[in-house]
């Protein structure tokens, strides 16, 4: 592990007023959102569709890494040039999600593990050559009280995979973005969303320290503290950010230098908004930024159509989410 590679990285990342585009839905994934808008799920629209994203004039202005999928950390735009070095070009680093997916765990009809560590080491050395300097790995956790979710065994699961994770990818010299995402699906409430992320985060930070992971070259990736979409009481955006940070105050080690957030199916001005408000906040031992798919690609996407002669309004529209996420991090509305 050579911490100072690590920590570069990390430095390189959180460059004031700069995030993460996350771009590394799987094919399946992207599909559905193409199938809305009519667009042929094929390697080659996926390809121009990242391009139109990573060659965006200006992307190196707000977004200082973008996260990539297996296919499209091989893929190369239309002058022949890898993705992920034509990025370099820019200043903007490249990642990869490692993770492969998940699985039922024990039979469990809701909840899941997380799948990938086995060859890990591996797989990082190839991406390496092509340009990786970050990595993702996405725990899944699901709340339903009615059925006693989350258990106590799928928490310690699935953050004990993402510490031999975050270990693997140190030893390798690539920086650990560490996603346990608490998901919004459901009808709970805002107090129960922060009692299950102040456990599942509290038990993560045990993991990570029992791994010993070097927690000053990490990121973290969580889900903000938010009510359940079905949630008949729905909080104030200022609600939400104070007990976002009441939560990571009380769980996230200060030796974590950033948290990057997931935006999770918020509505684009409500995951900006939530962002501000809470980078108003002084004295937080953390930069505050974000690492954002849907909120930074949904306005482009549904410009873009698939057509080439809507490439620059949907690469303005991009810029535009882009900056508006920059402000947040820098607690402007």
């Amino acid at each position: 592990m050579n911490k100072n590679i690590l920590n570069a990285t990390i430095n390189a990342i959180l460059s004031k007023g700069k995030g993460i585009l996350a771009a590394d839905e799987t094919p399946s994934n992207i599909g559905k959102k193409f199938e809305v808008l009519h667009i042929e799920n094929t390697a080659e629209n996926r390809r121009r569709y990242r391009e139109m994203l990573f060659a965006a004039p200006g992307i190196e202005t707000y977004i200082s890494g973008v996260i990539m999928q297996d296919e499209t950390i091989n893929q190369f735009n239309s002058h022949g040039q890898e993705f992920s070095a034509a990025l370099k070009e820019k200043g903007v680093l490249s990642g990869i999600k490692v993770d492969l997916g998940v699985a039922p765990f024990n039979d469990d009809s809701i909840e899941t593990i997380t799948k990938g560590l086995e060859g890990l080491g591996e797989r990082l050395d190839r991406y390496k050559e092509h340009h990786a300097t970050f990595a993702k790995w996405r725990a899944v956790i699901h709340i339903d009280p009615s059925q006693g979710k989350p258990t106590t065994e799928a928490i310690r699961a699935n953050v004990e995979a993402l510490a031999k994770y975050a270990l693997i990818c140190q030893q390798h010299d690539i920086v650990p973005i560490v996603e346990p995402e608490v998901l919004m699906d459901g009808v709970h409430s805002l107090d129960v969303s922060h009692q299950v992320t102040s456990t599942v985060l509290s038990t993560l930070f045990d993991a990570l320290n029992q791994k010993g992971v070097y927690l000053e070259g990490i990121l973290l990736k969580p889900n903000m503290v938010i009510a359940g979409l079905m949630c008949p009481d729905q909080p104030t955006p200022e609600r939400v950010a104070q007990k976002t940070l009441d939560c990571f105050k009380n769980t996230v080690s200060s030796d974590v230098p950033g948290i990057v957030f997931l935006s999770g199916g918020q509505r684009d001005d409500l995951a900006i908004k939530h962002l501000a408000l809470m980078n108003q906040t002084t004295d937080l031992p953390w930069v505050l930024s974000f690492s954002y798919g849907r909120a930074l690609q949904r306005k482009a996407l549904t410009t873009w159509k698939g057509q080439d002669a809507n490439v620059p309004a949907a690469q303005e529209a991009f810029i535009e989410q882009a900056r508006l996420n920059s402000l947040a991090t820098l607690g402007q509305l």
